[in-house]
C-alpha cells in the first residue's frame, strides 16, 4: 500500500515520502500549508489510490472531540419514554456514531480525514490524544469499548490558524506542503486542462506569480484560484499576447476577480497602476 500521486493529483516526491511514512508508522499525517495547496484533496486522492473508503470529519469552531466518538441523544430518549416507545429500553438506539467510531468499525481499512483541526478550540486536539494513540475509546452509556479492527489512515489538515499542542504533535508525522513552483504548477494545470496552449500557460503563470509577489498583498491567490482564472481566460478567449500587455492603465490582471478576493488587494493594484502612470509621464 504505497502512494505515488494519481492521474488527477500532482504530488511532489517529499509529499509521497511523507504519506507513505505515515502509513508505515501508523501515525496520523498532519498536513499544513497555505489554503488552496491541496491538503483536503490529498486525503481523497490517497483513498482513491489505495482503494480505501474515505470518511471526512469537517471541523468547525463549535466542534467538540466527543462528537467524533459518539453522541448520546438523551432528549429523544426522554421524548420517546413519554410517548411509550418500546425502544427506550435499549439505550443503543439513542447513540449516534461519530466519524472515529465509523472509522474504527469499518470492514476495510479506511482513510479518515480530520479537516482543518485548527478551527476548533485549543483543547480539541488534546481531547483526542488517547483515542488516536490507542485507537480505542469507552462508551460510558453502554459500558462497551470500541477498538479499531484495522488502524485507519488518518490525515489531519491545518491552516496554521493556531498552534497545536506539543503532545498532539508528537503523535503525528508532519508535512508542510510548500506552494508549488512554476514547473510543478504547470504540471497541475496540465492535469486539470489537458491540451491547454503552452504559451497561455507560460504567460498566465508569469503573471500569476508576479501577483503573488506584490508586497503588501493581503491574500495571495492560490492554486484553485489560478485554475478558475485560467478557465475564465479560455472561456473569454484571452490569449497570451493580451496577458503580456504592459499598458500601465491595465496593470491589474484581466478578470482579476478570480485572483484578488478582497477590496484592499484590488485597491493596492489600482494604486500601483496610478504610480506607474505618474512615473511614465
Amino acid at each position: 500500500m504505497r502512494f505515488a500521486g494519481t492521474d488527477s493529483y500532482v504530488a511532489t516526491e517529499d509529499l509521497n515520502v511523507a504519506v507513505n511514512a505515515a502509513i508505515v508508522l501508523e501515525r496520523p499525517l498532519l498536513v499544513k500549508g497555505e489554503p488552496g495547496t491541496g491538503k483536503t484533496v490529498l486525503a481523497e486522492e490517497i483513498a482513491r489510490a489505495v482503494g480505501a473508503p474515505l470518511l471526512t470529519w469537517h471541523v468547525k469552531s463549535t466542534t467538540k472531540a466527543q462528537q467524533g466518538l459518539y453522541e448520546y441523544d438523551a432528549v429523544s430518549r426522554l421524548r420517546d419514554s413519554q410517548l411509550g416507545d418500546p425502544r427506550v429500553s435499549d439505550i443503543r438506539h439513542y447513540i449516534r456514531r461519530g466519524k472515529l467510531w465509523e472509522a474504527f468499525a469499518a470492514e476495510a481499512r479506511p482513510v479518515l480525514l480530520i479537516d482543518e483541526i485548527d478551527k476548533a478550540d485549543i483543547e480539541f486536539p488534546n481531547d483526542l490524544l488517547l483515542e488516536i494513540d490507542r485507537m480505542e475509546f469507552h462508551v460510558y452509556e453502554t459500558g462497551e469499548t470500541v477498538k479499531a479492527e484495522r488502524r485507519p489512515i488518518v490525515i489531519i489538515t491545518s491552516n496554521n490558524e493556531k498552534e497545536l499542542p506539543d503532545a498532539f504533535l508528537r503523535r503525528c508525522f508532519f508535512h508542510y506542503i510548500r506552494f508549488p513552483d512554476p514547473d510543478t504548477m504547470a504540471r497541475i494545470v496540465e492535469v486539470h486542462y489537458p491540451g491547454i496552449k503552452r504559451r497561455l500557460i507560460e504567460e498566465a503563470l508569469r503573471l500569476f506569480f508576479e501577483v503573488r509577489e506584490v508586497p503588501g498583498l493581503k491574500k495571495k491567490p492560490s492554486t484553485s484560484e489560478l485554475l478558475d482564472w485560467l478557465k475564465l481566460l479560455m472561456s473569454e478567449d484571452i490569449g497570451p499576447d493580451q496577458l503580456r500587455e504592459r499598458d500601465p492603465r491595465k496593470l491589474i490582471p484581466p478578470l482579476h476577480g478570480a485572483l484578488l478576493k478582497n477590496e484592499q488587494d484590488v485597491t493596492l493594484f489600482e494604486r500601483l497602476a496610478f504610480m506607474t502612470r505618474r512615473e511614465s509621464r
